[in-house]
């Protein structure tokens, strides 16, 4: 960034597991950002973190705070939608962890109103900057596949205790599709545009289990076809990517280590941050072998583009219509665990060429 631009301030609304993890690490390692107060009833738990931070004790009154440029959203997911247009109709940036809303509807709401305001919008779909998405998102560009005709994404975790976390509850926002779902559908996208039906099956199998805990979705694309799936009851893990094409197969069996990076207190940007020691293996079409090295991972790429964005030097990294664009297939993924078949989205054609203008 130019160094004529002063320090972007940043609010943080919230310091649970995305706030304290994710954001404030990120936003505190990337250069021209500034992480300027936090909002939490918790104000021990941020002081051990950040003794120097200002903490708000409300929402409202972060928002309402005028030193601040851009407000970010790490709260349970059925508050994102009203503490954004909050923040919004204060004349703030906003970003807002994913997903971005509760449904379609109250999508739509937001980017109309963020349209009628001095802010942007951006959602934070941070696995776009993934080892292991940009491993295989590079194979396939380069063509190594060909044409893919089957494409699988799995985020699959061995949990078989309930834990007492809103994200696991009966509440509205909880459960594996609203948590997992959009990162597996926003890379999806990303790829391959947006499909033409979503097929979706949903349940809970964990004792005791209060909301979805495994997700297995089909997006038909026609001849191809892209299964995302998340599960709480896989021991030992699953393939991350599994791709097979007209030219040959693709294969990623380790995820991207930011996250476990992140929690055993790496700094982002240290020495090894988002290096992924498992190569990505690619099969011709003669059954031959070889490994490819991962491409390392960094999510401070999203910070580092709002940042670039807000000054005018770049593109939003995530814009309001791709993120509209995820909240669709996630509302029609519901639609369609409760109709058993397979549905269309609901885009009309004015989203989906904004969507083709975006992603292009």
């Amino acid at each position: 960034m130019p160094s004529a631009f002063p320090k972007l301030r940043l609010g943080l609304i919230g310091y649970g597991y995305a706030g304290k993890t994710f954001h404030a690490p990120l936003i505190r390692s990337t250069p021209g950002l500034e992480l300027a107060a936090v909002a939490s009833r918790d104000v021990a738990k941020v002081h051990a973190d950040l003794p120097d931070i200002r903490v708000h004790h409300t929402p409202a009154a972060l928002i309402a705070d005028d030193s601040l440029d851009v407000v970010v959203i790490a709260t349970p997911n059925d508050t994102h939608a009203p503490l954004a247009a909050d923040a919004l109709r204060a004349g703030r940036h906003v970003v807002i962890d994913k997903p971005m809303a509760l449904d379609l509807a109250q999508a739509r709401a937001l980017i109309a109103l963020a349209d009628a305001s001095p802010g942007r919008l951006s959602v934070f779909h941070n696995r776009r900057w993934d080892s292991d998405y940009l491993a295989v998102k590079r194979a396939i560009d380069d063509g190594l596949a060909g044409e893919v005709m089957h494409f699988e994404s799995h985020i699959d975790r061995y949990r078989p205790a309930v834990r007492d976390r809103w994200r696991e509850s009966a509440g509205p926002g909880a459960g594996i599709w609203y948590d997992l779902g959009p990162h597996l559908v926003d890379q999806a996208l990303q790829l391959f545009g947006l499909p033409q039906r979503v097929h979706a099956a949903l349940a809970t199998q964990r004792a005791g289990g209060l909301s979805d805990d495994w997700a297995h979705v089909r997006l038909d694309y026609g001849a191809r076809q892209v299964i995302v799936h998340a599960s709480m009851l896989v021991a030992g893990g699953a393939r991350r990517f599994v791709v097979h094409g007209t030219r040959g197969s693709l294969i990623k069996t380790g995820a991207d280590r930011q996250e476990a990076q992140l929690l055993a207190g790496l700094t982002p940007g240290a020495a090894g941050w988002g290096d992924d020691a498992d190569p990505l293996t690619v099969i011709d079409a003669h059954g031959h072998e070889h490994a490819l090295p991962a491409v390392a991972g960094d999510q401070r790429r999203y910070y580092a583009a709002l940042r670039d964005a807000i000054a005018g030097e770049a593109p939003w990294p995530v814009t309001p219509i791709e993120a509209l664009a995820v909240m669709a297939v996630i509302d029609t993924g519901f639609a369609s665990q409760r109709e058993g078949r397979a549905l269309p989205l609901p885009l009309n054609d004015a989203e989906r060429a904004a969507f083709a203008t975006a992603r292009s």
